[in-house]
Formats: structure tokens, sequence, C-alpha cells
């Protein structure tokens, strides 16, 4: 049997916030929740998404920290910025792909999610994960997930031609084994192109609204607004993708 992990199913949220609330409570997390909830098309449709950071494999937000603020453990938690270290640059909430870092400015400080490492270490299930009633967030095995919901779990991503592998593991359709989101000045090229049979492809916008549309073949595409995550687009995917 494989060793526990995180995974994400969005298409379970309920929008309840226990997640939230949960948070708040650790005590490494000094009050503030370090997940968050976002909403989906909030005109057009109820969906809802957490946000937890993803813990790359090779993490850009400890990559491009001039202060050598972020450290990344041994088994492949990528924790928050450390207080002596962090300069409160940003960069890193630039750089993530997941648009997971958050700056607080009341203590000049990035704060994250940190995995629950406290508990998760010692064999606990993160906060959040303890709480979710819809079990949309859980903390298990792979076994266990292929066996209780229609997904797949994944935990590859393609951010333009940058390839991302991920700690924590999403569920999307399946036939899926990599999530693909493309910039939007290449949607003229892939919307006219079958996409790979094991992907999905998205489109981000600065200047468009969330929007979901098919493809000739079948397959779903997405345009965000700047500042969305690709969270958000898988979220989008699960609602629509079997419309």
């Amino acid at each position: 049997m494989s060793e526990l992990a995180f995974f994400i199913d969005y298409s379970r949220c309920i929008g309840c916030q226990s997640c939230v609330q949960a948070c708040e409570e650790c005590d490494t997390h000094r009050g503030q929740s370090m997940i968050h909830l976002e909403t989906i098309q909030r005109g057009e449709s109820v969906q809802t998404a957490p946000q937890v950071c993803m813990h790359c494999e090779d993490p850009i937000c400890a990559r491009v920290c001039p202060a050598d603020a972020i450290k990344k453990t041994p088994d492949g938690v990528v924790q928050s910025s450390l207080k002596p270290r962090c300069i409160g640059c940003s960069n890193c909430v630039l750089a993530c792909p997941f648009g997971v870092p958050k700056y607080s400015a009341e203590i000049d400080q990035m704060m994250k999610c940190d995995y629950c490492y406290d508990r998760t270490s010692t064999g606990k299930r993160p906060m959040c994960a303890t709480v979710c009633p819809s079990q949309a967030l859980a903390f298990t095995t792979l076994e266990h997930i292929r066996t209780t919901r229609q997904g797949t779990a994944i935990n590859e991503w393609m951010f333009g031609r940058e390839r991302v592998r991920t700690k924590v593991y999403v569920v999307v359709p399946h036939e899926t084994d990599v999530v693909r989101i493309e910039p939007m000045s290449r949607l003229a090229t892939t919307s006219r192109t079958e996409p790979s049979p094991a992907a999905h492809s998205f489109a981000g916008s600065s200047d468009a609204r969330p929007q979901a549309s098919r493809s000739s073949s079948g397959r779903t595409s997405a345009a965000h607004p700047g500042g969305t995550s690709g969270i958000e687009d898988v979220a989008l995917l699960l609602e629509t993708s079997d419309g």
C-alpha cells in the first residue's frame, strides 16, 4: 500500500468553509487561515474550489527567493517562509503558478499552507482534511482514492512549456494524466489542434472573464482572468466537462 498523501476533489466541494475555519485553529498559523476558498463564475455557478499549497517537487517560490527563506523538507513539504530571513519582496507571490503564497503586510512576511507539517509528519491528517464533510479534501492513500472516487488522481501540470509535479494530487476526469494550462497567445493554435487524449488544455487571459467552452473534439478549454490560479481552472473543468 502506498503512503498517505493529500488529495483535492473539486467536484465534491460544497463551499461550507469548514476547512478555512479549521486552518485558522492550527497553532502554527497565528490565527490566520492558509487555505483559500475560491469562487468560480459566481454569477453563473455555485462552484467553489479550495486552494492549498500544491508543494511542488521543484518549487519555483523557493528558487526565486533572494533571501533563501523558503525551505523544502526531505519528505517534500515546501514550508512557509522563515521569519528571520523573509524580506517581504513578494517574488514568491508573483512566481507561484497556483497563486498560493500571500504577503502579509502586518507582519511583513509571506505565509502559505505548510501541509500542517506538525501534524502530517506524525501521521495525522491536516486540519482541513479532518473537518471536510464531503471529503473534497482527503489525506489517504492512492489505493483508497482509486476505489472510492469516480475520477483519476494526478499530480502533473503543464503551464505552457513548464512541467510541474506536485506532492498534492487532484482528482480529475478519467483518461487524464496531466493538466495543461496554456497562455492566451496560444489559444488560436491550440483550439485548432487535436488535444492530447490524456490531457486537458486551458487558456488564460488577463482581460477575459472565466469562460469554458467545448472544442470540436469535445474537450473543454477555459479562459480565466489574471490573478486566478490553475486550481480554479481545474474546478471549472470538473463543473463543465460532464455537461
